[in-house]
């Protein structure tokens, strides 16, 4: 055999190997452990009933996008156990493994902020100063930085915009 026909049997064998290695895991990797950001995983309830996933020795996971239909939630349809990540009940999500990762986002709440009469309004939204319009209530066009707004008062409505917005 040739010196070139050896390197493509070796590297079709290694790639074969690789390929029946990673088909026969529960979970799918997202990204290599080591440097870069943390293993990322995909666990499923395909069937409806509980399914664990491998994390290794990790007993921390965190639900970053729910992919199924079904609610993924935390104690009820997914958690991790002494076997691991679990999933049930049509449960389907990628899951951060481990203590990295960006952290979740802070809490939010929901404000309604109106203005009567046409006329300007502020509403109390505390310190915070990141805010979204959820879902404008009014009839009346709800549009940043002319019919609602933040300065210095805080959140701010005027000529007839009515909305709830998330503030966090």
């Amino acid at each position: 055999m040739t010196r070139i026909t050896k390197l493509l049997l070796m590297a079709a064998i290694f790639i074969a190997a690789a390929f029946a290695a990673s088909s026969s895991a529960s979970a799918q990797q997202g990204y290599g452990q080591g440097y870069g950001p943390p293993p990322k995983i995909t666990c499923s309830s395909n069937d409806g009933k509980r399914n664990y996933c491998n994390i290794g020795g990790s007993r921390d996971a965190r639900l970053v996008r729910q992919i199924s239909g079904s609610p993924c939630i935390q104690g009820s349809t997914w958690g991790v156990d002494r076997g691991g990540l679990w999933v049930d009940r049509g449960c389907r999500a990628e899951f951060i493994v481990g203590r990295g990762g960006p952290p979740p986002p802070p809490p939010s709440r929901i404000v309604t902020c109106s203005s009567n009469d046409g006329k300007r309004n502020w509403c109390d939204i505390g310190p915070s100063r990141d805010v979204r319009l959820a879902r404008q209530i009014s009839g009346s066009a709800c549009v940043q930085g002319s019919t609602w707004g933040l300065d210095r008062r805080g959140l701010w409505v005027d000529r007839g915009c009515r909305a709830d917005f998330r503030v966090r």
